[in-house]
């Protein structure tokens, strides 16, 4: 509570004595929490003021509570909730019914099954295909972001622009326009809280309830959930090495209504295979035959490693079906939070409105400070050198898989990403093998996180970006002790992975 005006609810009208309902308040405030043992409680003289009363009549409500042995007074230091707390009966305050242990007072709807980010879970070896944060040009950004409180306080502290801040949208469609062929301007692109709070913003404003949106199986679990939760109806569709299955699309677009199609085409989630020209062409007319909109998740253009890179599907379509969708989670780090939707100028505009509602302006100084990077040029800089240093790290998580396991995984080199989709030889059991990962200090993702009905895939997805070398061939090695205890028949219980 220190630094803090603590407030009480109190009844001057009430025939209860105020010494008594201060001290039958603060005795409850500690029972349910509010307060906890050894927390300091303001003084006789602040709490008076605070509650616009006498001090003796606070003087009267600790005495009372001390009595109880509910605060404990040390000459010198103050008053303190005590360390060791009375019956929760006390003789003379009457208790107050309370919930029983985790219970509501009302229903929540069924939950979602999200894999939460984890503070504690830093000293892992996180290999699920994250970014390097070592790798951003800290400095350059912290002295953006002060320029932009110095220079520009007023306006970016202030709520701005609801699709995002006018540089940075500038920058995008700069960027989008070089870098995708995506002919776009500030007024067709929307700034958003990462990928995340783009999908939710077009799953609202597109989706309605009993809509049938196709998805790629396996997939992007995160982007199925955003879209249930508009009561959308999801059809799986099926990947392949050739990526999305359009004749299963086709056949489903025969037999459905559908309203959209959620797909990965450049590097496919998680299987990193890039959707081929022929299926691209066949994608898009049946988008225009059947007018259903295309939602093109690009979320790691910028690391494409072998040949030219694949251009988006955005960029060859003249009938408006693709709504498409990029990050700087990958370009720059995932903590940032920046994401963008690029679209029409009547798209853009009616998402703008959802998007207004999910998440009102977004960081508008953040925003100022990216933008000033990607006008001065760093974050084109920074792009280049990830991108080298991103493939050799790929070339030699290659070696080390193969060099540690030999026969036992199959490793396909991905043309781009941050991540392997390495296949497992049968009679190796893919969820005892994380598990055992886990032990290790290493988190890997088993193939079912990314099948549409849960079912077992017999794939493993390690990511390779986020570590240097030796530390690659560190995480590598506990892979590889996990992998003889999840095979030994004797082996221990596995912790579960929360």
């Amino acid at each position: 509570m220190r630094g803090w005006n603590f407030t009480l609810s109190i009844d001057q009208r009430a025939s209860v004595p105020i010494f008594t309902q201060i001290a039958h308040a603060i005795a409850d405030d500690i029972r349910r929490g509010r307060l906890r043992p050894g927390d300091v409680m303001p003084g006789t003289r602040t709490l008076a003021r605070t509650l616009g009363v006498h001090r003796n009549t606070v003087i009267a409500a600790y005495a009372e509570l001390s009595a109880e042995g509910w605060i404990t007074t040390e000459s010198g230091r103050g008053t303190f909730v005590s360390e060791k707390l009375p019956d929760p009966r006390p003789r003379r305050f009457a208790a107050i019914a309370a919930p029983t242990s985790g219970a509501d007072a009302f229903e929540l709807r069924p939950a979602v099954d999200v894999t939460l980010c984890r503070p504690d879970m830093d000293h892992l070896y996180n290999l699920t295909g994250w970014p390097d944060p070592r790798l951003v040009p800290i400095k350059a950004l912290a002295r953006a972001w002060r320029r932009s409180i110095d220079r520009r306080g007023r306006q970016v502290l202030s709520y701005g622009d609801n699709a995002g801040h006018p540089r940075l949208r500038a920058a995008l469609a700069g960027m989008l326009s070089a870098t995708r062929g995506l002919v776009v301007d500030e007024s067709r692109v929307l700034v958003t809280r990462g990928t995340q709070g783009a999908l939710a913003a077009i799953a609202h404003g597109l989706l309605r309830p009993g809509d049938v949106v196709a998805v790629e199986n396996p997939g992007y679990r995160r982007a199925w959930q955003m879209m249930s939760l508009t009561g959308a109806c999801l059809v799986p569709v099926p990947v392949d090495a050739h990526g999305l299955s359009t004749d299963h699309l086709a056949a489903v677009a025969e037999q459905h209504p559908i309203r959209a199609v959620v797909v990965t085409p450049h590097h496919q989630f998680p299987t990193t295979v890039t959707l081929s020209p022929a299926r691209r062409v066949r994608l898009l007319d049946l988008a225009r035959q059947h007018r259903f909109a295309i939602i093109e998740d690009d979320f790691d253009h910028e690391f494409h490693y072998e040949g030219r890179p694949i251009l988006p599907l955005a960029s060859a379509d003249p009938a408006g079906s693709v709504i498409y969708v990029g990050t700087l989670s990958k370009t720059l780090a995932p903590g940032l939070r920046l994401g963008y939707v690029a679209a029409s100028a009547r798209v853009i505009a009616h998402l703008t409105k959802y998007s207004t509602l999910l998440d009102t302006h977004g960081d508008h100084v953040l925003e100022s400070a990216v933008a000033e990077l990607f006008e001065d040029g760093e974050v084109q800089r920074h792009v280049r050198r990830v991108q080298r240093i991103y493939r050799a790290r790929r070339d030699a998580m290659a070696e080390l898989l193969r060099a540690e396991f030999g026969d036992a995984v199959g490793v396909t080199v991905p043309a781009g990403g941050t991540a392997f989709w390495v296949r497992v030889a049968a009679g190796i059991d893919v969820k005892r093998w994380c598990r055992a990962c886990f032990d290790q200090q290493v988190i890997v993702e088993s193939g079912e996180r990314f099948s549409f009905d849960r079912q077992p895939l017999p794939y493993i997805r390690v990511g390779y970006a986020s570590y240097r070398e030796p530390e690659l061939a560190e995480a590598v090695r506990r892979l590889g002790a996990a992998l003889k205890i999840a095979r030994s028949p004797m082996s221990a219980p596995l912790a579960a992975l929360a």
